[in-house]
This record gives C-alpha cells, structure tokens and sequence, in this order.
C-alpha cells in the first residue's frame, strides 16, 4: 500500500464520524380525530405516509411532544362576526403564564388592538375595543398577520382564527397564504361557524400543521371547548423522513390506522 492510499484509507473513517451518513427532513406535524376533535397522540412511525405524486418518502421517526405556543388570536369583526367572536374570552382563559397572545379584528382590514401579552385582563379589555362592521376580507387579514404579526416570539407561532367562515374580495390567494405561513413557520387553526369556506380553512390548516374546528360540533362533543383548541395546538409530532429534498406543494400526508383523521405538516428547519 502507497503512503497516499494509506492517508486516505485513515481519513474515510475519520470522516464517517463528522459527516452525517444520511440526509434528513423534520416536519411538524398535528393530528386530530375527526369525529372528537382531540389530538391523536400514539400514532408510531410506520403509521404516517408521506408521499410526492406516487413516491412515498421513508418515515424514520415520529415523536409526539408538547410545548408553550405564541398565539395571535384573529376576531372576525366583520358586519355577521359577531356570532364567532363570542368564543374569544373562554380561549384567552387557557392562555399559560409562560404564553403570549396578541389580538388582530380583521373586517376590510387588519387592526392589531393588543399586541403580544401574557396578561388575561389586558387581552379581555381588548376585547371592548371591538367594534363590528365591513365586509370581511380574510385571506388578505391572514397574510398580513402570517408576514409580520411574530416579531419577538418565542415559541410555535400559531393563528388561532375565529371565523365565521365567509371571506369578502380579498387581493391575496389561499397559495399566496399558505407560502408566507410556511415561510415564517407559521401554523393556522381555524374555529369556523358556517360550512361556507370549509374547504379552504381545511386546506390552510392542512398545510400549515394547523387543525380546523368547526364551532358548533366541537361545542357538541367536547364540555370544555376551548381546552381541546389548546391542547391540539401545543400538540405535535416531529416527523423524521429520509433523505433532504423539498416536499414541495404536491406532498400528502396520510394516516394508515383505522379511523378518520385531520393531519397536516409544516416542514421546519
């Protein structure tokens, strides 16, 4: 043996041990049960399904873990708002000491009337300050707040929106909204009254690792509705998949255990 192939004989090793042998990609990921809107918290790896087009993507690991969330709570203030944004004081009641919330009334506009806060009193006097009015225009609201409403968080950014699901002449689409959300890692949890924008409250929260309730069922099969609402949102899986290429905006996520679930993912870095 040469002394050069010798040298580089010594080096593999030396650097199998520095360089990381395989490529990966993390993913956040929420899961709820369709029927009871709780979070599904034992789901094992083999359970989750990742696929672009017909490739699926090996699932390494899954961890389902709880942390403190930084919530901007978005009132639908519009001329029929009223009937969601009743719900508000019950879900600045869960809020923990360690938390934040600030509060944005969307109606034609976004209007920041408290910004982040852990303190209750000053989110329910904020709540005082709401007045209703105007055609809603809730695509435009969302991506404003996803672009600059968490300068300084600190934990998982979340939207909590209430909503009563109808959206007005906005300038901005769903996909415009849903890039800037996944750019600023941001995740949406829709609580909607009317069934009217159902599919597109679903289809953000899908990809976005953000959950969507509808206000009504959820009142119906939970006693503490509001405490469901943030025990999904501090919920989540980190999902462990081969290899480092982008999902892209074609990738689904299914579950393969028996039952109807709602799971969505945001790739994180």
């Amino acid at each position: 043996m040469t002394s050069r192939t010798a040298g580089l004989a010594l080096l593999v090793p030396l650097l199998a041990g520095v360089l990381p042998l395989t490529a990966e990609t993390k993913l956040l990921v929420t899961v709820t049960d369709r029927k009871a809107g709780t979070p599904v918290k034992d789901l094992k790896p083999e359970e989750f399904r990742v696929t672009i087009g017909k490739s699926p993507r090996q699932v390494l690991a899954a961890e389902y873990e709880t942390g403190p969330v930084d919530v901007v709570l978005m009132l639908d203030t519009s001329l029929i708002g009223g009937q969601i944004s009743s719900l508000a004081p019950s879900l600045i009641g869960e809020l923990r000491e360690n938390e934040q919330m600030a509060i944005v009334a969307y109606h034609s506009a976004a209007d920041l009337i408290q910004e982040f806060t852990s303190s209750k009193d000053l989110l329910r006097r904020a709540l005082g300050q709401v007045k209703f009015g105007n055609s809603p225009r809730l695509l435009d609201a969302l991506y404003a707040v996803a672009a600059d409403g968490f300068e300084g968080s600190t934990y998982r950014r979340v939207i909590l929106l209430l909503t009563t699901g109808v959206d007005g002449p906005s300038r901005v689409t769903r996909e415009e909204v849903a890039r800037i959300c996944r750019r600023n890692a941001v995740s949406i949890f829709p609580v909607y009254m009317m069934n009217y924008g159902r599919s597109t409250l679903e289809r953000l929260a899908r990809v976005t690792a953000g959950a969507a309730f509808n206000a009504r069922e959820l009142s119906k099969r939970s006693t503490d509705p509001a405490a469901t609402v943030f025990e999904v949102m501090r919920g989540r899986y980190v999902v462990t998949l081969a290899g480092n290429l982008p999902l892209g905006d074609k990738a689904k996520l299914a579950i393969q255990r028996k039952g109807k679930y709602f799971a969505s993912y945001l790739e994180v870095d």
